[in-house]
């Protein structure tokens, strides 16, 4: 079994370090390590170290510090815009996406969107989409933490302007010709996806985005949840760029 990660603000410098407070606390009472055992501190920037525990106290783990590495930050990106789904579907999709690899997740407020965010409620739901993104980063040993961005109610205007400004943009629809699993794909850059809501994407969006750049593109002959299309897109995008 891999070493379990946890997210710190910055890398521990020397030889020793203490890691305390909420990720402390995780290591020392929730998962229990031992003396000896390995785990990996990550900035979520690309910066890793391993360690070995040296101590255990409530709620804090003593380690040494054995090895430093640094990833690059993933080119060509991932980037989902996500027609913001009811209920936990939401928060279902930005997990299994964080797990397969995205590396940016944009809340966007569809015209079909049957949840709406706005004021207050918008701020806390997109937090909880940044708190569940960081959870599946750490389940999933990444180095690289992804971002959950823009507004909480991110308008189609925006994003298309968004679109306008990657390497490569497209929009997953059920009635476009194109699979993503033959689309022209950029070597560097951000590689945009437009997911749509419970209720589709309207046909005012879509040409909005299509003026922007992006392409429509299908998945397959099946129509795919909102919470999983985006898993399945980036699924196929990762085998193709060869990070899988």
């Amino acid at each position: 079994m891999s070493a379990p990660l946890f997210l710190v603000g910055e890398l521990p410098a020397g030889d020793t370090a203490t890691l305390d407070g909420p990720e402390g606390h995780h290591a020392a009472d929730v998962q229990r390590v031992r003396p000896g055992e390995r785990v990996v501190l990550a900035d979520g920037r690309g910066g890793t170290v391993v360690a070995s525990v040296t101590e255990v106290a409530k709620g804090s783990v003593r380690l040494a510090l054995l090895e430093r590495s640094s990833a690059p930050r993933p080119s060509p990106s991932l980037t989902v815009v996500q027609g913001i789904p009811k209920g936990e579907r939401g928060e279902l999709a930005v997990q299994a996406m964080t797990e397969v690899g995205v590396d940016e997740i944009i809340p966007w407020a569809a015209t079909r969107c049957v949840t709406q965010w706005r004021g207050e409620r918008g701020a806390k739901s997109q937090a909880k989409w940044a708190s569940t993104a960081r959870e599946a980063a750490k389940q999933s040993r990444r180095s690289w933490l992804p971002l959950v961005s823009g507004a909480p109610d991110l308008s189609t205007k925006q994003v298309a302007a968004r679109l306008a400004g990657a390497a490569a943009a497209f929009v997953l629809h059920e009635d476009a010709t194109v699979p993503l699993s033959s689309a022209d794909l950029p070597s560097a850059g951000e590689i945009a996806l437009v997911v749509g809501p419970e209720g589709g994407i309207a046909d005012a969006e879509i040409d909005a985005f299509v003026a922007a750049g992006a392409r429509p593109v299908r998945l397959g002959d099946a129509v795919l949840r909102t919470s999983t299309a985006g898993v399945a897109a980036i699924a196929v995008l990762s085998a193709r760029l060869g990070r899988w």
